[in-house]
């Protein structure tokens, strides 16, 4: 089992960075990809982000290419998401998640994430 806990998040101005946290505790040592997800007041939940310790793979949604940067850090057991640059539209809920299965490739988001943080409120505004 994994278990996660997101933190980081809050109220920040347009053009603004903030670095989300995702704690992880893992019962067995097996491989697993974070991702990070986020939902929009009245949007669909959309993955942004992923990172995987089967081959250290990332990958980054369009919608904010260019703008965050993955990373973990293995001996906190910690991943972090860095978000700069951040706009109004950014706003939302971000989760992280965990999978068992499935590498950060193109369609990594229809993987079997089994694993859930609560999530953390980001606010983008002035």
């Amino acid at each position: 089992e994994v278990q996660l806990v997101e933190s980081g998040g809050g109220l920040v101005q347009p053009g603004g960075s903030l670095r989300l946290s995702c704690a992880v505790s893992r019962s067995t040592s097996d491989d697993t990809a974070i991702g990070w997800f986020r939902q929009a007041p009245g949007k669909e939940r959309e993955g942004i982000s992923c990172i995987s310790s089967f081959d250290d793979s990332t990958y980054y949604a369009d919608s904010m290419k260019g703008r965050i940067a993955i990373s973990s850090d293995n001996a906190r057991n910690t991943v972090y998401l860095q978000m700069n640059s951040l706009k109004p539209d950014d706003t939302g809920v971000y989760f992280c998640a965990a999978t068992l299965l499935g590498l950060c490739t193109t369609g990594w988001d229809g993987a079997p994430f089994a694993f859930w943080g609560k999530g953390t409120l980001v606010t983008v505004s002035s």
